[in-house]
Formats: structure tokens, sequence, C-alpha cells
């Protein structure tokens, strides 16, 4: 087995929840700021479905602190994803222009769309 209940079902929860948290945002933009929790959720997800989220942090961070080139197609991934959601995070104190959370809400909707697959590809092989 691949991953076990305990993570499969909180890589799940927080895809539902990323999911409806973006659909918030978009409906109502007082809502804003539940983009840059739905990509944290998003990439917790995707920790789950791979090991522990702790462990999983800590090789992402180290990587990116190291900044040397990532071997691995799954941790140049997790890179990439660590540095939009930091850039996106860098966003959340600028003035809310549209071309801001445009921007912000389609790359919210890359990650989780990238989230989804991994979750899946992982999920499916259980």
């Amino acid at each position: 087995m691949l991953i076990d209940d305990y993570r499969k079902g909180w890589a799940l929860r927080y895809l539902r929840e990323a999911v409806d948290e973006i659909k918030i945002a978009k409906k109502d933009s007082k809502a804003f700021n539940l983009i840059f929790d739905a990509v944290r959720k998003a990439q917790a997800a995707i920790y789950y479905s791979l090991g522990e989220p702790i462990f999983i942090d800590s090789i992402v961070q180290e990587a990116l602190e190291k900044s040397l080139p990532a071997e691995n197609p799954v941790l140049r991934c997790l890179i990439e994803i660590e540095k939009t959601i930091k850039q996106l995070e860098q966003m959340e104190g600028e003035p809310q222009a549209s071309r801001i959370s445009d921007l912000a809400i389609k790359e919210s909707n890359r990650i989780v769309s990238i989230a989804s697959k991994i979750v899946g590809l992982l999920i499916s092989e259980d």
C-alpha cells in the first residue's frame, strides 16, 4: 500500500477544502485571502500523499536553501510549487488590483490542479 488511510484522508480533505476556498474567493472579492490558504492546503494534500508532511517540507526547504538543481522530477515539481506559493503570498499585502487577483486565481487553480493529479495518481495506485 503506497498511502495509508490516515494520510489518504487528510490529503483528500485538504484537496476538497482548497477547491472550495478557491470557488469562494472567485465569487467574493472580500474572500480573496482564501486563495493563499487554498494553495497551502493543496500543497499539504501533496505532502500527505507522499509521506510524512513535516519530512517532505524539510526536504523541499533544504533544496530551496541550497539552490541546487533538483534531479528528481517530483522534488523539482515540489520546489516550483513552493516558489509559486511564496510569490503569491508576497502579493497578499499588495492592493488587490484586478491583474494581481487574476494572476493569483490562475496560479492557485494551477497548483490545485497539479495537487489533484498527484494525489489522484497516488491514491489510484493504492
